[in-house]
């Protein structure tokens, strides 16, 4: 009879059991949904740039965005900085912008202070659009701007940012539309520019 009670027992144990759990350690899934409830768009969020001035992203609301994670050390640096500056001065009159942000999450291929990163970037870089201030795109610690990329355009595998130079296409209206890995080189992504700034919404 004791053996029956513990059988039928067992059922509510485990249920008690599994509420313990899910409110003790809450599934990713139910935290990243919260976060896209909170977050609709890019221009929700207010970062900071490369002099800790705070910046609206909802100030480039019209514009097509090319989001991407910087380095100054990385074997991909130099060709992926000139063919940023490509498209930035063909488009940059056209509602185009890139948005760089430095990470030195990758083999600390970023350590500079954000002076120092903002003096190669446009010296030896001739970078002439926007950056960002130095962040953490993966972790705990992820700036909440790439939570929300992550969570809108998963990568191969996992979602988290596998190197420098990954990167965002955004449409006019603030949604992620394309990820791209690092090796993508930005001179790719051109047409996928041409059709956003081509058309009002996608």
């Amino acid at each position: 009879m004791a053996s029956t009670t513990v059988v039928n027992l067992t059922p509510f144990l485990l249920v008690g059991l599994a509420f313990f759990l899910f409110y003790k350690h809450p599934s990713s899934s139910i935290t990243l949904n919260m976060t896209q409830q909170i977050y609709k768009s890019v221009h929700d969020f207010t970062v900071k740039d490369i002099r800790g001035n705070e910046v609206p992203l909802s100030s480039y609301k019209g514009k097509v965005l090319l989001i991407v994670n910087v380095a100054s050390k990385c074997g991909l640096t130099e060709s992926n900085y000139k063919e940023l500056n490509i498209l930035y001065q063909k488009y940059k009159n056209q509602d185009f912008e890139i948005l760089a942000f430095p990470c030195n999450q990758f083999l600390w291929q970023e350590p500079g202070t954000n002076e120092e990163i903002e003096e190669t970037v446009c010296t030896n870089f001739k970078a002439e659009f926007p950056i960002f201030d130095k962040i953490e795109v993966n972790g705990n610690n992820a700036a909440p701007l790439y939570k929300f990329l992550k969570s809108e355009k998963g990568g191969f595998l996992v979602d988290g940012i596998k190197w420098n130079f990954t990167k965002f296409l955004v449409n006019k209206e603030g949604k992620v539309i394309e990820r791209y890995g690092p090796r993508t080189p930005p001179l790719e992504i051109e047409k996928d520019i041409q059709n956003l700034l081509q058309s009002s919404s996608s």
